[in-house]
């Protein structure tokens, strides 16, 4: 832990003075896709295939990160899950706009309790995991104010807020992210189903639900559905559910059939030049600039992985 937050440190360091040599002008002229192009094939890390789920639905896939990190109870549980082959077959069965996509177990356990799902040798019930101690955890933070906390940046690829002098951290709620659903008590959840942001951030939400992770890849997928009813954005009509075909944990798929991705280390000189560049509105287009970002206005780039050089 010591040497990854030295580490943070030092690649803070480092871009200080990379955005001394430039100035401000040089680095407000970047554009993202600048940044990317001229990006170091030692800024970009592969797939995570223990933290890594493949959700297949209409045809398409959706591929998560798990955040161990900040929830590690219910990562573990969810991969049970989807070793147990729990969610396959599931469905999309809430979709409300401008807030979530919801997935799990279709029947009405009220109704029909014989009828759901066994979980296997997953946990029924898992300890709340809203906030982990921040004191020592690697974050390459942003200089701007956020409303919802005194601190935010990145850490491992997850956007982070946090409170350091009640020394907590948590995922906030951006678009992408993912949490466990629960009920009235805090340790209801256990990452049965699970609900994606497919609008406007609700950092209300914050501290208040156990977030498991984002999505990296398809969320075209989730946030295209058809809208629910009236109940809070819950499909009316069985027939609405949209079904999941498979769910798999990455290391579990034959290797040549699994997504060949990279994701954007945001631990680098070059994620600190992205965020600058996010500040800053370039071109012949803008005619203001805010100078000014969010940590959830700032996605975290893929793309599909490049092989090592022979």
């Amino acid at each position: 832990m010591i040497a990854l937050t030295a580490r943070v440190s030092l690649v803070l360091g480092a871009t200080a003075a990379l955005a001394c040599s430039l100035g401000v002008s040089a680095a407000a002229q970047r554009t993202p896709a600048d940044i990317i192009k001229q990006s170091a094939a030692s800024d970009w890390r592969p797939l995570d295939g223990q933290n890594t789920l493949v959700m297949e639905l209409n045809g398409g896939q959706v591929i998560f990160e798990l955040a161990p990190r900040f929830a590690p109870r219910h990562a573990a549980n969810i991969r049970k899950l989807a070793r147990n082959g729990y969610y396959d077959g599931l469905a999309v069965i809430r979709v409300q706009d401008n807030f979530v996509t919801q997935w799990g177990d279709p029947v009405d356990e009220e109704k029909e309790p014989a009828k759901v799902k066994p979980l296997g040798d997953a946990e029924a019930k898992l300890p709340a995991e809203f906030s982990i101690a921040y004191r020592g955890l690697p974050i390459a933070r942003l200089k701007d104010a956020d409303g919802f906390a005194p601190v935010t940046g990145f850490s491992e690829g997850m956007p982070v807020a946090a409170d350091p002098k009640k020394n907590r951290a948590w995922i906030p709620h951006c678009y992408g992210v993912i949490g466990a659903g629960r009920g009235n008590t805090v340790d209801s959840s256990n990452g049965s189903s699970l609900y994606v942001i497919i609008g406007q951030a609700p950092r209300a939400l914050d501290l208040n639900i156990t977030v498991v992770g984002r999505v990296l890849k398809g969320m075209e997928l989730l946030s295209g559905l058809p809208r629910g009813g009236s109940n809070m954005g819950f499909y009316d009509k069985p027939e609405q559910h949209v079904p999941l075909q498979r769910v798999r944990l990455l290391a579990d798929i034959p290797a040549a059939e699994r997504p060949a991705l990279e994701v954007l280390r945001t631990d680098t000189p070059t994620w600190q030049a992205l965020v600058e560049s996010r500040r800053h509105a370039s071109g012949d287009w803008y005619v203001h600039s805010a100078e000014h970002t969010n940590v959830c206005n700032i996605g975290i780039p893929t793309r599909p992985l490049v092989p090592a050089a022979s």
